[in-house]
């Protein structure tokens, strides 16, 4: 507790002469569920576990700069409240300049990909989206609750400006020489991964399309006969309707940059340790909101284009109740029929309280 209100102290001194110089914004959630997780693993029981799911402390502000131009930052944390409260996670962390010429940041900041794929991203429960659900959400990193393609490292973002609800934004990853960049050995004096998507969004309606592409080495030299191919990429398309009672999201995604197709990429002695094509994933998911109580409901398959493997069902319900605009609590469910070396069969119930300040 005494951690958690020095840090506290910490951040609020830092925000201090921010705010005496710009608008500036103290913000952040408290995410927290107890869940029951069943993992069907033969010899292993069913268990219950406090999780953090995803709470966050951060600073984010804006300085006018006359002529139209703005100087932006954003400084966030995850707060991980059942593990001693430390400040931790691949959280935004930008500055940058916005104006009629479009907005130009530098950081750790979201992806082209995710900002498309994010149209799914209406769950409680950091349970519900991981590489069994989107191939964004591959599993090798150290990373938030969205997966690791979500948000990544040392970047230079730039987005058009809004014409008529069409928009354009690239990005590009330089994460120097010796360093790592998705768990993995760098490959690159230059340009590592790139992202880049075109969107619509205007009134209710949402379409997004999405590249994204790791500029690794083709035949890495993992030790003991093996190498790997991190040549990879992957594309998706995001559509969205949303209103104050509906929402409805679908995404799909089809390439290589994903856990359950890797094993495709990996030779041992020049043999892959498995053939196929590769992996595609949709996911369909909505909510209906009446009063202070929202349902929702999703289910999407994800082909691991591995030879052999079955396709990885996934399913989710949930129930919300907004005591508040700042607070809920939340009952939800997630289901996976799945039988993969990276994925078996999952049942989730989460039950949990979401306080934003």
């Amino acid at each position: 507790m005494k951690k958690i209100a020095i840090s506290l102290a910490v951040t609020a001194a830092l925000a201090a002469p921010f705010a005496a110089q710009a608008d500036t914004t103290l913000y952040g959630e408290a995410r927290l569920s107890v869940d029951y997780i069943d993992n069907h693993i033969q010899g292993t029981d069913p268990y219950w576990d406090v999780i953090d799911d995803g709470s966050k402390l951060g600073i984010k502000g804006t300085e006018d700069l006359g002529g139209g131009m703005k100087a932006l930052y954003m400084w966030e944390f995850s707060v991980d409240m059942t593990e001693g409260g430390n400040f931790s996670g691949l959280n935004q962390k930008f500055a940058g300049l916005t104006g009629g010429f479009g907005t130009l940041t530098l950081g750790t900041q979201d992806t082209p990909y995710w900002k498309v794929l994010n149209v799914i991203d209406i769950w409680n429960s950091s349970k519900i989206l991981n590489g069994s659900t989107y191939l964004g959400g591959t599993v090798t990193q150290e990373t938030n609750v969205n997966g690791a393609l979500s948000t990544l490292p040392n970047n230079i973002d730039y987005q058009t400006p809004i014409f008529n609800g069409f928009s354009a934004e690239a990005m590009l990853v330089l994460d120097g020489t010796g360093d790592t960049v998705l768990g993995t050995p760098n490959m690159s004096d230059g340009i590592d991964i790139w992202s880049v998507n075109v969107k619509y969004n205007q009134g209710p309606y949402f379409a997004g399309l999405t590249y994204i592409k790791l500029n690794g080495d083709s035949t890495m030299n993992m030790g003991q006969g093996r190498t790997a191919d991190l040549d990879l990429a992957n594309w998706g398309l995001g559509l969205g309707y949303k209103t104050n009672q509906w929402l409805v999201g679908l995404i799909y995604e089809q390439g290589d940059f994903a856990d359950v197709n890797f094993d495709r990429h990996v030779r041992v002695n020049g043999v892959p340790l498995a053939t196929g094509n590769d992996a595609s994933s949709w996911y369909l998911t909505g909510q209906y909101a009446f009063g202070n109580n929202t349902l929702r409901a999703a289910y999407g398959q994800t082909d691991t284009g591995i030879d052999g493997e079955d396709t990885i069902d996934n399913w989710r319900l949930g129930y919300q109740y907004n005591f508040s605009k700042r607070t809920l609590i939340w009952v939800e469910y997630s289901g996976r029929d799945a039988n993969t070396p990276l994925y078996d069969d999952q049942d989730v119930v989460s039950i949990g309280t979401r306080h934003y300040f």
